[in-house]
C-alpha cells in the first residue's frame, strides 16, 4: 500500500508481538491478549510511534531543504521527544514548543522523562503556559515564523504529527506489518487496541487494516477528554491518508470506533483506574505503561475485555505506543510503586 512513498528508515524493523499470558488469565481466560512493542521500535531516545511516522515525513523534510525540524507538544511530550531525536539523527537543528497541556504539579515534571531527553539531544526549547487542543496552534506557527526571521528553513511537523499530509502513513504500514506477522503466527487478530489523541495513529490503522475489512475492528481508547474532536480529526486523517494512497473507497463516521470512558479526569492526569492498570500490567507482565496514553488505553482494554466486549475466543493485539518515559514526570503518585 506505501510502496509510491519514499522511507527513512530509523526503526529497527518490524516490532515483537508478545503473549500477555498473565493478564489474560487474570482477565478471565475466554480472551488472548497480545502485544505489539512500539515501545521497543528504535535506538532513538526510547522510540515510540511517532518515530514510525516520521519515516514517510523525514524525507519531505530533506527534499524541502529545511534544517530546522518545528513542532509542538506538552511538557512531556513524546512527541516531541522523538522528533528532537530523529532531527540529530539526520542533523537537523530541532525547535520545540511545549506548551502546559497538563495540569500537573509534580515538583519535577518539567525536568525528568521526555523533557530533559530533548534538552540533552540538544533542541532548543520553548515553554508556553497554554492549555491542551489537539489543533493547529498559534506559538507554533510563532515559532516557526521566528525560525525563518532568523534565517532558518523551517519544516512544520504539526501536534503528533498528526494533520500533516504523511501523518497517517507509517500507521498504514504498521497494519500490513501485522499481515506479515500473522502470516507466520498462523492465526489472525480479530481486534486491535490502540490509544487515541491527535488521531494519525489510529486513523493510519483504519486505513491500513480497511483492506482486509478489519476498519471497524480497530478499537480507538480515548485518552484526549476531547472526544467529539479527536473522533473528527481521526476520519478526517483516513480520509485524507486513504486518497493519498489511492484507496477506492471512503470513510464514514461509523468507521471510527473510539471508546471514550477512560479519559477522565482530563487529558494526561491518571485516574485511579488508569494507575491501577499500570500497576496491574507492570506487576504481571513486566510491561511498562504511561499515565498519559498506555495507561489509559490499558486500562480501556482490560475494561472491555471483563464486560465481554470481545466475543469469547477472541485474539486481541493491544498496540503499545511508547511513552513510558513520561512517567517520570509523576513520580510523587508513583513514590510507593
Amino acid at each position: 500500500m506505501l510502496q509510491n512513498f519514499d522511507r527513512y528508515p530509523l526503526t529497527f524493523g518490524p516490532t515483537p508481538i508478545e503473549k500477555l499470558a498473565r493478564l489474560s488469565e487474570h482477565c478471565g481466560g475466554k480472551v488472548e491478549l497480545y502485544a505489539k512493542r512500539e515501545d521497543c521500535n528504535s535506538g532513538l531516545a526510547f522510540g515510540g510511534n511517532k518515530i514510525r511516522k516520521l519515516e514517510y515525513i523525514v524525507p519531505d523534510a530533506i527534499a524541502a531543504g529545511a534544517d530546522t525540524l518545528v513542532t509542538i507538544g506538552g511538557v512531556q511530550s513524546n512527541h516531541t521527544r522523538q522528533v528532537a531525536a530523529v532531527a540529530a539523527k539526520i542533523g537537523m537543528k530541532c525547535r520545540l514548543v511545549q506548551e502546559s497541556w497538563v495540569p500537573v504539579q509534580d515538583a519535577v515534571y518539567d525536568r525528568v522523562g521526555n523533557i530533559l531527553m530533548s534538552r540533552v539531544m540538544g533542541a532548543e526549547i520553548e515553554l508556553v503556559d497554554e492549555g491542551f487542543d489537539i489543533g493547529i496552534r498559534e506559538s507554533w506557527e510563532r515559532a516557526l515564523e521566528d525560525v525563518k526571521d532568523k534565517g532558518g528553513i523551517p519544516y512544520p511537523i504539526p501536534a503528533g504529527a498528526s494533520v500533516h499530509k504523511y501523518g497517517g502513513l507509517g500507521f498504514v504500514g504498521f497494519a500490513e506489518e501485522v499481515r506479515a506477522q500473522e502470516e507466520a503466527l498462523g492465526f489472525r487478530f480479530d481486534y486491535i487496541v490502540v490509544c487515541t489523541v491527535t488521531g494519525s495513529t489510529h486513523a493510519g490503522m483504519l486505513v491500513g487494516f480497511s483492506k482486509d475489512g478489519r476498519a471497524r475492528n480497530v478499537i480507538g481508547i480515548d485518552a484526549s477528554c476531547t472526544p467529539e474532536q479527536t473522533h473528527a480529526q481521526v476520519l478526517d486523517i483516513a480520509r485524507n491518508t486513504g486518497s493519498l494512497i489511492g484507496l477506492d473507497r471512503d470513510f464514514t463516521a461509523d468507521d471510527v470506533v473510539l471508546k471514550t470512558d477512560y479519559a477522565y479526569p482530563t487529558y494526561g492526569v491518571p485516574s485511579a483506574e488508569t494507575n491501577a492498570a499500570i500497576r496491574l500490567c507492570a506487576r504481571l507482565e513486566g510491561m511498562m505503561t504511561d499515565p498519559v496514553y498506555e495507561g489509559k488505553s490499558m486500562q480501556g482494554m482490560i475494561d472491555l475485555v471483563q464486560n465481554d466486549f470481545f466475543p469469547s475466543g477472541s485474539k486481541v493485539l493491544y498496540a503499545h505506543l511508547g511513552g513510558v518515559p513520561a512517567i517520570n514526570g509523576y513520580s510523587y503518585i508513583y513514590r510507593n510503586g
